[in-house]
């Protein structure tokens, strides 16, 4: 089959890609074999490229995280990406938690190998492509939101940054369930495109705001000092990734005299992609996609998202 996979480790990622034929997946107990037909990038892709969470002995690793497919019963899916962990998640409670990529092949490819709990319907209303948006970015911004952050409608929310996945996702889903979102970026041009997509307010990083009832912070050293003095007595950070680096001072002062708190999240559970998809489908809420390449010209999309020219998702078609 032909997949994009990470052949070696380089220092500017795409030149570690390679797309070729791979080996098949084979069947085995408890697994499921999709055919993929659709599938997402995301930074964790690039990250693989340049030797983050992986072994030289491991490569060649397929990468991809994202995936939705049909399985050989003509069943359409979506594909948690998350194997193993406390539960085992099918595969056996010894399992450490890891994602798609990391131990075991990717989406990236004609065909992706998972475990059978790790398939979750996929809803008509959404295509395929649409639904390979979700399980990483989509599903991390809903787990932030409402599951981390427990938003209700009336909220005042700041999500840092503009323009990635994680981030339309964010602006998206807070907008549909009522949530005042305040968003940041370095451009004017995708802070108004934040604007379109329902933000209540788009400004540079760093300008003052007023008091937020949540952040969700993914940036890290550039905008955590931001996002710490823009919160509300009692207010709550949601941190899910550090772009720019680990925080600088950690402002340990203003978190415990405003009983401020801080909380961590990495993507999200099953359960967590089973209300999302219902979410999409019953409010008619779409993932914002980029653009779209052929599996065979991996390399041109990967060059797009590492430029950081997108704005929304990158998706891959075998």
């Amino acid at each position: 089959m032909i997949a994009a996979y990470a052949a070696r480790f380089a220092d500017d990622a795409v030149s570690g890609l390679e797309v070729g034929e791979r080996p098949a997946p084979e069947s085995r107990e408890n697994w499921s074999v999709v055919d993929v037909r659709a599938a997402a990038l995301n930074h964790h892709d690039l990250w693989s490229l340049r030797g983050v969470g992986l072994r030289a002995e491991q490569l060649p690793m397929i990468l991809g995280t994202d995936a939705a497919g049909v399985t050989a019963d003509g069943r359409e899916v979506v594909v948690h990406g998350v194997i193993g962990g406390v539960s085992g998640h099918g595969v056996g409670p010894d399992e450490p938690r890891s994602l798609l990529s990391e131990r075991y092949d990717g989406t990236l490819a004609e065909q992706v190998a998972v475990p059978t709990w790790n398939l979750v319907d996929k809803p008509a209303e959404l295509s395929f492509e649409e639904a390979a948006c979700l399980p990483t970015a989509w599903l991390t911004a809903y787990r932030m939101l409402f599951t981390t952050g427990a938003a209700t409608p009336g909220q005042r929310v700041l999500v840092q940054g503009a323009g990635g996945g994680l981030a339309t996702a964010a602006i998206t889903l807070g907008a549909a369930a009522g949530l005042e979102v305040v968003v940041t970026s370095r451009s004017a041009d995708r802070r108004e495109r934040a604007l379109g997509l329902g933000a209540a307010q788009a400004v540079e990083p760093g300008a003052r705001i007023g008091r937020v009832d949540l952040v969700l912070e993914s940036v890290g050293q550039a905008t955590w000092a931001h996002s710490i003095r823009s919160l509300r007595p009692g207010g709550t950070v949601v941190v899910a990734g550090a772009t720019s680096g680990d925080a600088p001072p950690a402002e340990l002062t203003r978190i415990f005299f405003s009983e401020l708190t801080v909380r961590g999240t990495t993507m999200g559970s099953r359960d967590d992609l089973r209300h999302l998809l219902a979410f999409l489908a019953r409010t008619g809420v779409r993932p914002l996609i980029d653009s779209t390449f052929a599996l065979t010209d991996t390399r041109s999309a990967l060059s797009r998202l590492a430029d950081g020219e997108q704005f929304g998702k990158i998706v891959v078609v075998p």
